[in-house]
């Protein structure tokens, strides 16, 4: 019997999820901020957004990079150097290069776990998650799939304006590096160079975990 093997694209260095819901927006500003236009690698937006909305994020972050900001659409091809945004009231995975969208969204606020674990499945150890602030626990799940891949986990420090899902993610024991989101972005850069033309080595991977206390201001 035939095996076929996940088909993952070549071209790109890897995928980087960022996950985020309440005050993710200042969040996914300032890491745009601060990342370099030429990282190989292809962004992706996972926020919480409400089934009805029409989301203005693809043009509020378009304002905050030189790359392309664009939403995801059905069996559209994945590049580097490009961001891309959930649509709302969607459930977003990729399949081989492209990106595969189901609507209606099947639950609520797992929209970044669902695609936290469809990167790990198909891009491995090129699979990169981020959690930055937002309610509840989505995304937890899915870093856990992503460093059983091999792949690199972040979580935004106690900068994040609520730190709810960053929180329940270092909980989980998988999150590889927890600061504020322009470190989170000189870290990612520097993992993306340390990588070029060499292939990673899982055991000397470097684990960085720093626990933080949740704030003290109050999430209700």
């Amino acid at each position: 019997m035939q095996v076929m093997k996940v088909q993952r694209p070549n071209f790109i260095v890897g995928i980087g999820g960022i996950g985020g819901s309440a005050g993710g927006l200042n969040a996914y500003k300032d890491l745009l901020n601060t990342l370099p236009l030429n990282t190989g690698m292809a962004f992706v937006i996972i926020a919480h957004l409400m089934p009805s909305a029409s989301s203005q994020l693809v043009q509020i972050l378009s304002r905050h990079t030189k790359m392309v900001v664009t939403l995801a659409t059905e069996a559209m091809p994945i590049q580097a150097n490009h961001v891309y945004v959930i649509p709302p009231n969607a459930d977003l995975y990729i399949e081989k290069d492209t990106f595969k969208v189901v609507t209606p969204r099947t639950l609520r606020n797992k929209q970044v776990d669902l695609f936290f674990i469809s990167i790990s499945e198909v891009m491995g150890a090129r699979a990169i998650g981020i959690i930055v602030s937002g309610y509840d626990g989505d995304g937890s799940e899915g870093c856990k799939h992503i460093k059983a891949k091999g792949g690199i986990t972040f979580a935004q420090d106690r900068s994040a304006e609520v730190n709810h899902m960053p929180l329940n993610a270092v909980a989980t024991g998988c999150i590889d590096f927890v600061l504020p989101v322009e470190k989170i972005s000189y870290e990612l850069t520097k993992l993306v160079r340390g990588a070029s033309g060499k292939k990673k080595k899982t055991k000397s991977k470097p684990k960085i975990i720093k626990t933080f206390s949740p704030a003290t201001r109050s999430d209700n």
